[in-house]
């Protein structure tokens, strides 16, 4: 591995004379377990029961919020450091760095689900990108036991930099765990991995990862053989590993299910019913469910339930793709790959490139130009006419893009949103604040997008059109147009919908009340800065947009003062104006909705609304 350059502020919670962090005052365990796109209101006793009674009998938090933009290793970079993503520059699974990353194939817009591009982009960007401390990288430091398993990138963006270190390191199992991108599992732990009578190698997602095409279904079952492994791995390797060692530890398991499961379910192939509800996605929650409870009788049968806090949470919410749009030249012209009058993946960096009249090339293909009928390889793309020297970057993600201006143009940043604007998948832009005001959007600084991040900061995020299916509880049965190369009828997150923001989160344990409903607003970030805080970990901020303690929800704790507010742009094109829903626990944000007023999920213009200053 190459060596990193470890940031200063990771001495700053070692104790002094070399007596651990926990030694006068020994805190409890911490698991994280995440269910990856779990959405709130499908946790009930008959589809995930072993949540279901974490919920019921611990914490339940009926108002928590998943980071937007509404992606896998955003949400992961404010849960580890407690951060919200202007700080973090963690904006979406796929983002623009500013230097071809050889691992993702030399494309400047690379996807962050993989280590080897996370080693990458860490060490462009001074050793670590995120510029935080992670909880996991502070218990190690302080001398606890520490664990991330589960699926590639998230897992990793715990303790992005320990396994590059000498001296004790996290364990990380992911998905490629035994593989030439996977981190080196340590000695021991490979010992005891054979020992459990488990492979050293983590097992693929098999038949689960069969996308399907425009003509063909996508996965009919859910992803149990490789969610079992680390399952095996937690309950018959690290847990008695870490009760051997008789010391704290703080373990986070990253479920992939529902959330792969639901991106490539066949239930619905270009049906917006069942969409996301269809029997696989349903099984997939019941996976993550049985992942839970392995993890929990292993707890019990070790004697360690009785000191061990337990914290579930999902990194956003999901809704079923429509790839429909009245407006957009890309959805009119014709490929080999999409079904007529659909969306192409890509559809934005076309749809600007027209309107701007520059070229588009691909960086995800060697840079190569977009021609007829043709469309970006993942989505992203470079417009102007030296894909070198871009004046527009697109990194698609799925329910919601990110639009680079690497140039700066006020008056280019303008005209993009005017074609923006024009399009009937938009649902509300944001604009970063050194662009200036631009009738009809909000700056970026609402919604703590622009703050210490040392990635390249987006000159533009470009929320989709979200609508329901009038299934009669819309955070259950959401739509969104989405930026994909999946079709219609499978699933998809990222967007400003209510739908993608309701994350599903809840806790149990000893620092935590019994049978309490919280009210408050939560979120993600406020993770980080809860598990701080039961560690007794005293981390730095870089930063200034943080989380906060869930005071409330621990022993002892008393519900917050919290309100609601809404605000609004000026208008621009056709009247049309970015609205935004949030609610406020002291100067902490938590974003409930935004977009256009009637193209957004869940997001309500009524009441005071105050104009955006």
């Amino acid at each position: 591995m190459r060596r990193a350059v470890i940031a200063s502020a990771l001495t700053s919670v070692l104790i002094s004379l070399g007596a651990p962090a926990w030694a006068a005052d020994k805190p409890h365990n911490v698991i994280l377990f995440v269910s990856d796109g779990l959405r709130a209101r499908m946790v009930d006793a008959q589809t995930a029961p072993h949540m279901a009674a974490v919920r019921d009998q611990g914490v339940g938090f009926s108002n928590s919020h998943s980071l937007f933009p509404t992606f896998t290793t955003a949400n992961a970079s404010g849960m580890a450091t407690g951060h919200y993503l202007g700080d973090t520059g963690d904006f979406s699974n796929t983002i623009y760095v500013g230097f071809p990353v050889q691992h993702a194939g030399g494309s400047v817009t690379p996807f962050l689900e993989n280590d080897t591009v996370i080693d990458e982009v860490d060490d462009h960007f001074m050793g670590n990108y995120l510029d935080e401390m992670t909880i996991l990288a502070a218990a190690r430091q302080a001398g606890l036991s520490t664990a991330t398993i589960g699926k590639v990138g998230p897992a990793l963006i715990f303790d992005p930099t320990g396994h590059r270190q000498g001296g004790p390191t996290t364990i990380v199992i992911d998905d490629a765990t035994g593989g030439q991108s996977g981190v080196a599992v340590a000695p021991e732990v490979a010992q005891a991995i054979a020992a459990a009578g488990l492979p050293a190698a983590t097992p693929s997602r098999g038949d689960n990862g069969k996308p399907g095409n425009a003509t063909t279904p996508g996965t009919k079952v859910a992803n149990v053989v490789q969610q079992a492994y680390f399952a095996d791995v937690v309950t018959k390797v690290v847990l008695p590993m870490f009760k051997e060692r008789n010391k704290p530890f703080v373990l986070v398991f990253w479920s992939r299910d529902p959330d792969g499961t639901q991106h490539f379910q066949g239930d619905s192939l270009d049906a917006l019913t069942p969409g996301i509800n269809g029997p696989t996605s349903l099984a997939a929650i019941r996976n993550a469910d049985d992942n839970l409870g392995q993890i929990e009788a292993a707890l019990t049968s070790l004697g360690l339930a009785d000191s061990t806090d337990v914290i579930l949470t999902a990194d956003h919410g999901f809704s079923t793709i429509s790839k429909e749009s009245k407006t957009s030249p890309a959805a009119h012209a014709h490929y080999g790959d999409v079904l007529p009058d659909h969306l192409p993946v890509g559809f934005v960096a076309l749809d600007i490139a027209q309107a701007l009249g520059l070229p588009l090339f691909d960086p995800d293909n060697k840079n190569v130009q977009i021609g007829a009928e043709a469309h970006p390889k993942a989505g992203n793309g470079l417009i102007g006419k030296d894909p070198a020297h871009p004046d527009v970057v697109i990194a698609a993600n799925g329910g919601s893009d990110l639009v680079y201006l690497p140039k700066k143009d006020k008056a280019l940043a303008a005209r993009v949103v005017k074609a923006l604007m024009a399009q009937d998948y938009v649902s509300g832009l944001f604009v970063d604040d050194s662009l200036g005001r631009i009738p009809g959007t909000l700056p970026l600084s609402a919604i703590n997008l622009r703050g210490k991040a040392r990635t390249p900061t987006p000159a533009i995020a470009v929320n989709f059109r979200t609508w329901d299916t009038g299934c009669g509880e819309p955070d259950r049965c959401g739509v969104q147009i989405a930026d994909t190369g999946l079709q219609q009828g499978q699933g998809m997150h990222g967007s400003f919908s209510r739908a993608d923001t309701f994350n599903f989160m809840a806790a149990i344990g000893p620092d935590f009340k019994s049978g309490f409903a919280d009210p408050a607003p939560v979120s993600n970030a406020d993770l980080g800065k809860t598990i701080a805080k039961l560690m007794r970990l005293n981390i730095p901020n870089k930063g200034r947009l943080v989380g906060r303690v869930i005071h409330e929800a621990l022993s002892g704790g008393a519900v917050p003062k919290f309100e609601h507010k809404t605000i609004a742009s000026a208008p621009g094109l056709d009247g049309l104006r970015t609205v935004l829903n949030y609610q406020m626990v002291g100067a902490t944000k938590y974003f409930d909705a935004a977009g256009f007023p009637g193209r957004t999920l869940g997001l309500s213009a009524n009441g005071s609304v105050a104009m955006a200053k």
